[in-house]
């Protein structure tokens, strides 16, 4: 009997709507990216800002941007380009012009301070909030509290602490002369230096940097998470940023951050035991604790680090930039010298007082301030809802905005010359009268700006200012150029090998 088979040409294969669905999924897999970028590169609310299109039409390149360390010298290039407002991102802006700090960083009639982008900002040792990491009450609460150390008259009783340590910095550098080392690297000197000091000023002892000319192994581990803490900030823009970041940053990295907590926990328990009448930064607030109104335990641990980092490795990386300038500069390293050298008959005489007479000597740090700011890039503020007119621009709610200081202060819209060194535009020079100077604001602008700005002008103009009467000093690697730097929020410096000689007095 014979069986009549049949066989369809479609047996076996999936039904023709399963493959229609494939299809329309796959096309959706590529279209909906696509839309998204065509939607940010031409009808986006930002559409009408300068910026390359692949910046624009998606986050990535600001993402890779970070990541390589190039981010501000990147923005500043930017900017040369495309002229005062660039779009860095889909939803995010950068300025240079004056006017942008007033209002991006600033408060006013109907404004209060917009937010700060939390993804930029790495969490607070224990999660306390920190004057830099907290809400407008905290900070406000934290701000008053901490004012009274950064006053000029707690300076004033600050200053035998501060010129301890700065003897210390002569005494070991002379002592490296004497055994036949006049090679030095400055960066990690003038690290120790202000190290030592911001750490008897928050805890009530050194890190004993000098003592034992090295890092303290606490200040190790702040330099190696640098690059560690561009890679989260990424990370946190990401979906699912929390189990991310668990799974990139290394085992020891953890460690190291559970050590470091512990060990700012302990120097904090050790500074409660101390009398609250030093004039450092929580002797007062110590004060305040006794009557309910000072800081808790985990809000003084993370206002500790916070203040250890930004009034330590701040004021050493200004310190190195404006002695490798002078270096490169001749002319204005003996101009100077002239100032402090006919100033001052002794070493005795250089003081908080006598400091601030010199006037080259300022118009020196301001200067180096400009073209090397210590926190290069900008800091991300988030537009309030009903969005807001900066510097002539009306920007729509929920748009990121900053002013990137490196290119601000570099900018030819804002300075005459702008790449060359030159502290006499700081003086009232006519060749630079149409500098815009409000244009840099290395300590920041408005009520979050930065409060250890009158402490890091006394360290910066004592130690500069004896350095300079002390030594002669030549660079030891000339060819190099010491400014080309990698940054992570923070400059990622290199050694800088001066050699130093005494300074033959004129008897």
């Amino acid at each position: 009997m014979a069986v009549n088979q049949s066989f369809s040409p479609t047996e076996g294969a999936p039904p023709r709507l399963a493959l229609a669905m494939l299809g329309v999924g796959l096309a959706m897999i590529f279209i909906y990216p696509i839309s998204i970028f065509i939607y940010n590169v031409y009808f986006h609310p930002l559409a009408k800002y300068p910026g390359p299109k692949l910046m624009v039409a998606t986050r990535i390149p600001y993402m890779q941007m970070i990541i390589s360390g190039r981010f501000a010298q990147k923005t500043k290039a930017l900017h040369h380009k495309y002229g005062k407002v660039v779009r860095i991102a889909p939803n995010e802006l950068s300025f240079i012009e004056a006017d942008a700090w007033k209002v991006i960083y600033g408060t006013r009639v109907g404004h209060g301070q917009k937010q700060k982008d939390p993804r930029f900002y790495p969490p607070t040792p224990g999660g306390a909030p920190s004057i830099i990491l907290s809400d407008d009450a905290d900070h406000s609460r934290f701000r008053r509290l901490l004012s009274h150390a950064f006053s000029d008259s707690s300076l004033r009783g600050q200053e035998p602490i501060i010129k301890s340590y700065v003897d210390l910095l002569m005494q070991r550098l002379n002592e490296n002369i004497a055994s036949g080392t006049d090679v030095l690297d400055l960066v990690s000197w003038y690290n120790f230096t202000t190290f030592d000091i911001i750490g008897d000023l928050a805890f009530g002892e050194p890190f004993d940097c000098l003592k034992n000319s090295n890092y303290h192994q606490w200040v190790h581990i702040l330099f190696g998470h640098m690059r560690m803490s561009a890679y989260a900030n990424v990370a946190r823009r990401l979906p699912g940023s929390g189990r991310l970041l668990r799974l990139i940053t290394p085992k020891h990295v953890t460690s190291q951050r559970d050590w470091h907590f512990d060990l700012t926990k302990a120097k904090v328990q050790a500074r409660l035991s101390k009398s609250n009448e030093r004039p450092d930064f929580f002797g007062n607030i110590l004060k305040q604790n006794d009557t309910g109104k000072g800081f808790s335990i985990p809000e003084m641990i993370s206002n500790s680090s916070t203040l250890i980092i930004a009034g330590s490795e701040t004021t050493a990386t200004l310190l190195s930039g404006v002695t490798y300038l002078l270096l490169r500069n001749p002319r204005i390293l003996a101009k100077l010298q002239e100032e402090i050298r006919s100033t001052f008959a002794r070493e005795e005489e250089i003081n908080l007082d006598s400091c601030n007479k010199l006037d080259y000597c300022l118009a020196t740090l301001t200067e180096a301030l400009r073209l090397y700011p210590p926190v290069p890039p900008g800091l991300p503020r988030i537009v309030d809802v009903q969005g807001d007119l900066i510097a002539g621009n009306w920007i729509p709610g929920g748009t990121i905005v900053s002013v990137c200081h490196l290119a601000a202060s570099h900018s030819p819209i804002n300075f005459t010359d702008a790449d060359q060194f030159i502290p006499e535009r700081h003086l009232d020079d006519p060749r630079f009268k149409n500098d815009n100077r409000g244009a840099m604001q290395p300590f920041s602008f408005g009520p979050r700006n930065c409060i250890g700005r009158n402490l890091a002008y006394v360290e910066m103009r004592i130690i500069l200012a004896r350095m300079i009467f002390n030594f002669d000093m030549e660079l030891a690697e000339p060819e190099k150029d010491w400014l080309d730097q990698d940054s992570f929020f923070l400059w990622d410096k290199s050694a800088l090998n001066v050699k130093l000689t005494p300074r033959k007095k004129e008897s």
